[in-house]
């Protein structure tokens, strides 16, 4: 449960960063500031900062440019440095479990415990065996430190840094509640990776990155046309270079090239979903709800949903919120809605929360 004032959700993404500041209201939050802006190709590579100036002046700008004065955020990380696992272990109080929660880490982290800050969440406790499951999150210092000192050197105090895919789950549960009584999956596909979240009875049960994005797609079709990076990003957004919009004219053979690469998206997911299903005793999956900017390529929620045969729907991360028209640029929030999963999850975060 949180108190104080909601954090500024700041995103860096592999391709972007996006910034939501929320502002309590009597209806529930309002979107009172947003900015998004693209980074430049190869800034963000797996969730590792390769061009820290480019990153560092990028945020000083849109910060500038949405005229966001809060200075408290919450960021995230992703990428191979991220560690996440349910784990089992004996009944214990709480006070017992944060003095054995390092220990018990070691046995399942890959990563030297003294190299990686550590957090948990208790899932479900059975006193029937004196057993309770854990969801145990590790993301090693460096990492963790590389984007602090980044929104640092923006003049910006990182107060919370939490797991992209647990960002999307809490703006999800937010916008539509907890589902209860089935197993559903959270996607959200952006530029450079998938995060991809299994909620069984309301409690994740399976997390996943996965390393396919939408810059995946551009590159296929750059390198099979022979055409620049930035030509190849319009076609995938339906339009030519400066027109990326669907009034645009894209070749057909574009077209073919986008539908193989969302196949072989669709596949990576279809793995995945598959491996829990064999590993997890659930009977089925019964939606997967699917976000981030490359949930706008169309021929992607067509192919997992054939692939996978489970439904997929399509959802908008600002669909709960109130917006403020006066201070919100409606055309740039209709046109990136779907890449703020994360930056709105963050935004949800307050500067004062209790520890699960």
């Amino acid at each position: 449960m949180g108190e104080g004032k909601n954090l500024v959700g700041v995103d860096i993404g592999t391709s972007s960063i996006k910034v939501c500041q929320l502002k309590d209201g009597r209806r529930g939050p309002t979107l009172v500031r947003f900015g998004y802006a693209p980074l430049p190709p190869q800034a963000i590579v797996d969730g590792q900062v390769m061009d820290a100036a480019s990153v560092i002046s990028t945020l000083v700008k849109v910060m500038r440019d949405t005229h966001i004065r809060e200075r408290d955020v919450a960021v995230s990380v992703s990428g191979q440095s991220v560690i996440i696992r349910k784990i089992t272990v004996p009944m214990m109080t709480p006070a017992e479990l944060r003095e054995q929660i390092q220990w018990e880490a070691e046995q399942h982290i890959p990563f030297d415990i003294k190299d990686v800050e550590v957090d948990y969440q208790v899932l479900k406790r059975r006193p029937e065996s004196s057993q309770m499951d854990l969801l145990l999150v590790a993301a090693k210092k460096d990492h963790i430190n590389d984007y602090a000192a980044l929104v640092r050197s923006a003049k910006l105090r990182p107060v919370v840094c939490d797991i992209d895919a647990f960002t999307v789950q809490n703006l999800f549960e937010f916008s539509r509640g907890t589902v209860e009584d089935k197993t559903i999956a959270l996607l959200n596909v952006g530029a450079g990776l998938a995060s991809l979240n299994i909620m069984s009875a309301g409690v994740s049960g399976f997390t996943r990155e996965i390393a396919a994005g939408g810059n995946s797609v551009t590159e296929q079709i750059q390198k099979q046309l022979a055409i620049p990076f930035d030509q190849a990003e319009a076609y995938k957004c339906g339009g030519q270079v400066g027109n990326p919009t669907p009034h645009g004219i894209v070749p057909q053979q574009a077209v073919t090239i986008m539908e193989a690469a969302a196949d072989t998206i669709a596949a990576e997911i279809q793995r995945s979903l598959d491996f829990y299903m064999a590993t997890s005793g659930e009977s089925e999956i019964s939606t997967v709800f699917l976000s981030g900017g490359t949930s706008n390529l169309p021929f992607l929620a067509q192919a997992i949903q054939r692939r996978t045969r489970v439904a997929v729907e399509i959802w908008s991360p600002v669909e709960r919120f109130q917006v403020d028209t006066k201070s919100v640029d409606m055309g740039l929030l209709t046109q990136r809605a779907p890449q703020l999963a994360v930056a709105l999850g963050l935004s949800l975060r307050r500067d004062r929360e209790e520890h699960p």
